[in-house]
């Protein structure tokens, strides 16, 4: 069903050409960052993260690993790990049978780790390993580009609103979080009928909620 709701509702040509230049654009902001600077929004996110009253309970947290000048969230999770162990992380994995989709699996210092089609890490696949979506309570997501409304830019692929697309019709659903460099906003972002929209947007020095 989310596949269909991509070629049922096209975006008109304009809309579509302007997002592939603010992706092009912004994704060339976040290569440009230094790895100090890439170090200090990872210490911004892990105070900002710590404001959310979700770390104050057990829960299952799906975060994801840096690429492509990402806010690297591994120094937040290494953090989690020695003093919130209530916390369970796990990591997306690409479906090995919807294509276009993501699954979730356990994430731990313990995991072993392969690389998928866009050399990024991921968790070997393994079916005990695996978490429903609708069980994991919140999702750290990464993003290209934001605006004030929650919208988010993701890098193109529509993985993880495929993914998501339950929760537009679900009373049982992850809380989602975009993880962005505050230099990511933009006044206004094109939307498609197939974005899901963000509950919150965390930056190295603000928490948007909507």
């Amino acid at each position: 069903m989310p596949k269909a709701s991509y070629q049922v509702h096209p975006l008109p040509q304009t809309d579509l050409n302007a997002r592939a230049t603010l992706r092009k654009s912004l994704r060339a902001a976040r290569k440009r960052l230094s790895s100090e600077a890439s170090m200090a929004a990872s210490l911004g996110i892990i105070d900002n993260l710590q404001k959310l009253a979700w770390l104050e309970k057990p829960s299952c947290v799906a975060v994801y690993l840096e690429n492509d000048g990402e806010v690297d969230l591994q120094p937040f999770v290494e953090h989690c790990w020695h003093r919130f162990p209530k916390i369970f992380f796990t990591l997306p994995v690409l479906h090995p049978v919807c294509k276009g989709h993501l699954l979730f699996l356990q994430y731990n210092k313990d995991t072993l780790m392969v690389q998928n089609k866009y050399k990024i890490s991921e968790p070997r696949l393994a079916c005990q390993d695996v978490i429903p979506t609708s069980d994991v309570d919140v999702i750290l997501m990464p993003l290209v580009g934001f605006d004030k409304q929650g919208n988010r830019l993701g890098m193109g692929g529509g993985y993880y609103d495929r993914t998501l697309a339950f929760t537009k019709h679900s009373n049982k659903k992850p809380v989602l979080i975009g993880i962005a460099h505050d230099f990511q906003e933009v006044n206004a972002l094109p939307t498609a009928p197939w974005d899901v929209p963000l509950d919150a947007i965390v930056t190295p020095t603000r928490i948007l909620r909507f």
